[in-house]
C-alpha cells in the first residue's frame, strides 16, 4: 500500500511511501483507489487541516498529514457481507493506493464508515455512494464530478444560504479567485437562482480571459482593479484567503458591504485571514458542512438532493467543459501536481485526475 505523506508546516515537503496493509478487520472493507482529482480544493483541506479536522480523517505518523481527495474506488476485499468485491463506490479518499473502511447504515444507494477515528468529523465526509444505484452517477462525467462536483456543492450552499438571508439586501455579489472551481460554481447557481444579483469576479490578470469566457459573471476585474468596484449595496465571497485583497475590498465598499464570507484559501502565500480593524462587517468563515445539515432539515433530504441534482446539470452546461481533463498515473505524480498547487502554478484551465 502507498500513501503521499505531507509535511503539516510546510506543505510542499511530500513524498510518496510503502507501508504493509495488514490483515482486514472484522466488519470492514478495502477499497482499492481507482481515480480522484487533485484541485484548490485539496490545498485548501491541507491550509486548513489542523483547525476543521481535515488531517483526522485518514491518520499519518506525528507532523505528517495525508490530503482528503474526492474520488473512485473499487472494493478488492470485504468482511462485510452486504459489500461485495468487485462493487465500486464514490465518496472522499486519501491520496493512497488503498482505504480500509467499516461500512455502517448499508443502504442500496450508499453506507457511511464507522471507523471511530472519522465520527467526531463531520458525516457528510463519511457518507459513500454505491455506483450501482447512484443517481448522480455518469460513467461518461466522472471526471467532471471529481472535479467539480464538492466544489459545486459547496457554491450551491453559498448561493442557497446567501438567498435564505435574502441577499443580506444586497444586488451586487462580488467573488475573488473567481476561476476556481468553487467559485465557478457559485456563480452558475447564481446566475440561475438569483438572476437579479449582479455578479463580479475578481482574478489574477493572467486569468481574467479565461474567466471571462467562461460567461458566468456580469463583469471581470483583475485584482488590481479593485478600485473600480461598483459602491452598492453587496456581499463577498473570498474564496483566496489574501488578507490584503480582503482589506481592499473592504475598504473600496465600506459600509455598501452587507456581509462579508470566507470561504477556503486558494492564496496560501498570502492566506493570513485576520479582519483586522476593516470597515464594514466582520469577515465571516462559511463552513459547507453545517450549511449541508441546514439545507437538509429546511427541505429534506430528497428535496434537496434534487435541488442539487438540477443545478448540477445546469453547471455542467455553464462550465463542464471550461477545463480540459488530463489523466496522469501514479502517487508520484499525485504528490509532484498537489506541490504545484501549493505553490499557485497549475492552469485553472487544468482539470487534474490521478489513477493510482
Amino acid at each position: 500500500m502507498q500513501q503521499v505523506h505531507v509535511d503539516k508546516a510546510k506543505l510542499t515537503e511530500a513524498q510518496v511511501v510503502e507501508l504493509d496493509a495488514g490483515p482486514l478487520a472484522a466488519g470492514a472493507a478495502r477499497l482499492a483507489i481507482e481515480s480522484f482529482s487533485v484541485t484548490a480544493n485539496n490545498v485548501t483541506y491541507a491550509v486548513v487541516g489542523d483547525g476543521f479536522g481535515y488531517w483526522n480523517f485518514f491518520p499519518a505518523p506525528e507532523s505528517k498529514g495525508i490530503v482528503p481527495m474526492w474520488g473512485h474506488a473499487r472494493v478488492v476485499e470485504s468482511n462485510c457481507p452486504e459489500l461485495a468485491v468487485g462493487e465500486r463506490v464514490y465518496g472522499y479518499l486519501p491520496m493512497a493506493s488503498h482505504l480500509d473502511v467499516v461500512p455502517g447504515k448499508v443502504t442500496a444507494g450508499g453506507f457511511v464508515d464507522t471507523a471511530e477515528h472519522r465520527q467526531p468529523m463531520s458525516p457528510i465526509y463519511n457518507q459513500y455512494s454505491r455506483l450501482a444505484a447512484d443517481p448522480e452517477h455518469d460513467p461518461a462525467r466522472e471526471g467532471e464530478r471529481m472535479i467539480f462536483g464538492p466544489l459545486f456543492k459547496t457554491g450551491f450552499l453559498i448561493e442557497y444560504f446567501m438567498r435564505s438571508e435574502d441577499w443580506f439586501g444586497a444586488s451586487q455579489l462580488v467573488i475573488t479567485s473567481a476561476s476556481s472551481k468553487t467559485a465557478m460554481g457559485l456563480a452558475s447557481v447564481a446566475k440561475r437562482r438569483s438572476p437579479n444579483v449582479r455578479r463580479i469576479g475578481l482574478t489574477s490578470a493572467g486569468n481574467v480571459a479565461f474567466v471571462e469566457a467562461s460567461g458566468l459573471y456580469d463583469t471581470v476585474l483583475s485584482y488590481d482593479a479593485v478600485g473600480n468596484l461598483p459602491q452598492v449595496d453587496s456581499v463577498s465571497v473570498d474564496f483566496a484567503g489574501n488578507s490584503s485583497l480582503l482589506g481592499a475590498i473592504h475598504k473600496q465598499l465600506g459600509d455598501a458591504l452587507k456581509y462579508s464570507c470566507l470561504v477556503g484559501a486558494t492564496h496560501v502565500d498570502a492566506r493570513g485571514m485576520g479582519a483586522g480593524d476593516l470597515p464594514g462587517p466582520t469577515p465571516t468563515l462559511f463552513f459547507a458542512p453545517d450549511h449541508a445539515v441546514a439545507l437538509f432539515k429546511e427541505v429534506g433530504p430528497q428535496e434537496a438532493g434534487k435541488q442539487m441534482a438540477e443545478s448540477w446539470r445546469g453547471f455542467l452546461e455553464d462550465a463542464g467543459s471550461s477545463v480540459a481533463i488530463e489523466r496522469h498515473a501514479g502517487l508520484d505524480a499525485a504528490r509532484s501536481i498537489f506541490v504545484e498547487m501549493v505553490a499557485g502554478s497549475v492552469d485553472p484551465a487544468r482539470g487534474i485526475v490521478i489513477e493510482p
